[in-house]
């Protein structure tokens, strides 16, 4: 195991992440932690903006991803698989459709689901901020 500056180029500690980094973290081009704190800030801004129902869609969602958001879960892959998130958003499909009055597109699901994850995958708070309306 690697101590410190020890590790190659590409692999020392960040954050506390012990061993090799993430691959996007290696690459050129990588903005860092503190230009990717700001774009999750920024996007985690946009999404209060979203219509209400978009907001309580997406919160829902957020709900179930909960279930699926351990150390070692799929959605945590280098390369999640496009057919299991496609499967997760089909059966998020189902339990909204039991749930609203007029159920979501298959599309916009798979859009919040999605997004979601992304923020999960990059350090990004669950769900979307709790605002009153």
């Amino acid at each position: 195991m690697y101590q410190g500056n020890d590790m190659p180029l590409g692999q020392r500690l960040v954050r506390g992440w012990n061993g090799p980094l993430p691959f996007y973290m290696s690459r050129p081009g990588y903005l860092g932690a503190k230009e990717e704190e700001k774009m999750l800030a920024d996007l985690e801004y946009l999404q209060q903006m979203y219509p209400a129902k978009v907001r309580r869609l997406s919160k829902r969602i957020a709900q179930m991803l909960d279930r699926m958001d351990y150390e070692g879960s799929m959605i945590y892959d280098e390369y999640p698989d496009s057919t299991s998130l496609r499967a997760i958003a089909n059966s998020c499909c189902k339990v909204l459709e039991k749930e609203e009055e007029l159920p979501p597109e298959e599309n916009l699901v798979q859009v919040l689901l999605f997004s979601e994850i992304y923020k999960r995958r990059h350090g990004g708070r669950r769900g979307i901020i709790d605002i009153a309306r």
